[in-house]
């Protein structure tokens, strides 16, 4: 889908469908009551989005303590900001999109789907359309003490250059 709909349909579709369904609400309950349910809505998302995301975290960290990428916690963590951001955007269509995302079985679904989509996997593997390929090369794996002795020892080498290139620009000199 071209990019310019897409544009159109959040920034011009959205706030519409809104105002429509505000002044719904607010026309079958009322006024205040149509602002109370919106604030509340906005508090109540934002304490639920505060303890899904901690359980996220702990999801994302126990998957790296086992040594997994942990893709689809990412992947949800970005849908809880994004239904946080539905549900502090004063409406009911946005709190309804927010308050879907806010359902684990939902929620994991999609993340699931999209880090099984290519385009994703191949971000997150790091393989794209080339996963034969491999690469040569050397590695040294050295412990500290071993890298201070090479650090010493660059230094050393480098401070004889030194040496040495003012040695023979002195000579030349004379």
């Amino acid at each position: 889908m071209p990019i310019l709909p897409l544009f159109l349909l959040l920034f011009i579709g959205v706030p519409l469908v809104e105002i429509y369904l505000l002044i719904e609400v607010g026309g079958i309950i009322g006024a205040l009551p149509t602002v109370f349910a919106v604030v509340f809505t906005a508090v109540l998302g934002v304490t639920l989005i505060r303890i899904q995301g901690f359980s996220t975290l702990q999801k994302a960290q126990s998957s790296m303590d086992k040594g997994v990428l942990p893709a689809s916690e990412m992947i949800e963590g970005m849908m809880l900001l994004f239904a946080a951001l539905c549900l502090l955007i004063p409406g009911f269509f946005t709190d309804i999109v927010g308050f879907l995302l806010l359902i684990p079985p939902l929620r994991g679904f999609f993340a699931a789907r999209m880090v099984g989509s290519a385009v994703l996997k191949s971000r997150f593997s790091g393989q794209g359309q080339h996963q034969n390929d491999y690469y040569n090369g050397e590695y040294e794996d050295l412990t500290p003490e071993k890298q201070h002795e090479r650090n010493q020892e660059r230094l050393h080498h480098q401070n004889t250059f030194e040496g040495q290139v003012e040695t023979s620009e002195d000579e030349s000199k004379k």
